[in-house]
């Protein structure tokens, strides 16, 4: 997995992840996104999907918590990524951290 976090004109702060979003590469993005938070105030933050090919649950409900926290929008193009971004959107699944 790979997360790249930036400044974006006049968007606020960019969260973009490439490949896979499940086992081990979840708490590397939790701590990404951690180290991001403060930088964020009063900017917005805009969580690029379209580099990503498959999301667990796990990497789910660390999606909807960033979605629910920090009020993120997701930048989705394919029919899959746009999946991923809806799901996250509707919430936190039951039985799984983050």
């Amino acid at each position: 997995m790979r997360v790249t976090i930036h400044q974006s004109d006049g968007k606020g702060v960019v969260l973009k992840i490439e490949v896979r979003i499940a086992g081990l590469n979840v708490p590397e993005l939790y701590r990404a996104w951690q180290n991001s938070a403060p930088s964020l105030l009063q900017q917005s933050l805009l969580v690029d999907l379209r580099g990503v090919t498959h999301v667990d649950e796990t990497g789910h409900n660390l999606l909807a918590n960033i979605h629910a926290q920090a009020g993120a929008e997701f930048l989705a193009e394919t029919p899959l990524t746009k999946y991923f971004a809806e799901e996250a959107e509707q919430g936190v699944r039951t039985g799984s951290e983050y």
